[in-house]
C-alpha cells in the first residue's frame, strides 16, 4: 500500500485558491462595462467636488492670512459648521 504524502502549505494554498476561484460569479462583459462606467462617473464627480472644496478652502485661507476680517469671520463660521456636523455625526443624528 502506498501512503500519500500530505501536501505542504504552499500546495494547499494554491489548491484552495483554485477551488475558490471556480465558485466566483464572474460578471458578463455588459455588466463589467456598466460597473466600469459607474466607477468612472463617481471618480470624476468626486474629483470635481474635492477640487471645488480645495479651491474654496485655499481662497478662504488666503483671505485669513491676508488679515481680512470678513474672511476670518467666514472661516470661524465654516469651522463652527464643520465641528457641529462632526458632533452630530458622533451622536448618530445626521442631518
Amino acid at each position: 500500500m502506498s501512503e500519500r504524502k500530505p501536501d505542504n502549505a504552499v500546495v494547499r494554498y494554491f489548491r484552495a485558491t483554485w477551488a475558490e476561484m471556480r465558485r466566483v460569479h464572474w460578471p458578463t462583459l455588459k455588466e463589467g462595462w456598466s460597473m466600469t462606467k459607474i466607477v468612472l462617473i463617481v471618480t470624476v464627480l468626486m474629483a470635481v467636488f474635492l477640487g471645488i472644496l480645495d479651491f474654496f478652502f485655499g481662497w478662504l485661507l488666503g483671505g485669513v492670512i491676508a488679515g481680512n476680517i470678513l474672511y476670518i469671520l467666514l472661516g470661524v463660521v465654516v469651522v463652527g459648521i464643520l465641528l457641529g456636523g462632526a458632533y452630530l455625526i458622533s451622536q448618530g443624528r445626521e442631518g
